[in-house]
């Protein structure tokens, strides 16, 4: 039995299982639900446990696919990602910033919302600049 079979059985039980306990709360009522949580414990354990499969999957594949391929541009690339992140992270200042619900963001905290910040922008002119040079290149071929 294929990888893709098996796959497609476990979907299927996931969601049978999910279809049950869906009519269990809808039978439940809401103000049941509402007031003590009860019946939603299923849902949040299909969610795991599809989390799980999908992060176990995704972590074989990809390992799968770097061992299989090119080794070193693999390595080349997360080294450039990562050089990324401590680029975001010199340049983040973190502030000491208090939070609406009274508590306070401290400010190694507030430096690595920074650097998130920082992060994605740079990702995204080098995103759009890509895109800008695929399609130069492909107009002047």
């Amino acid at each position: 039995m294929g990888l893709y079979k098996v796959l497609k059985i476990v979907a299927l039980v996931l969601s049978l299982i999910g279809v049950y306990f869906f009519f269990n709360l809808l039978f439940k009522g809401n103000d049941t639900i509402v007031a003590t949580g009860e019946g939603v414990d299923g849902f949040l354990y299909i969610t795991y446990i599809t989390l799980a499969l999908i992060v176990a999957l995704i972590l074989i594949f990809v390992i799968k696919g770097i061992l299989s391929g090119n080794v070193k541009k693999t390595l080349l690339v997360l080294a450039v990602f990562v050089a990324i992140i401590v680029i975001s992270y010199a340049f983040a200042s973190g502030v000491e910033t208090p939070l609406k619900d009274g508590g306070t963001l401290s400010a190694s905290g507030s430096r690595w919302v920074g650097a998130g910040l920082n992060m994605f922008y740079i990702l995204a002119v080098l995103a759009v600049g890509a895109m800008i040079f695929s399609g130069i290149k492909k107009v002047s071929n």
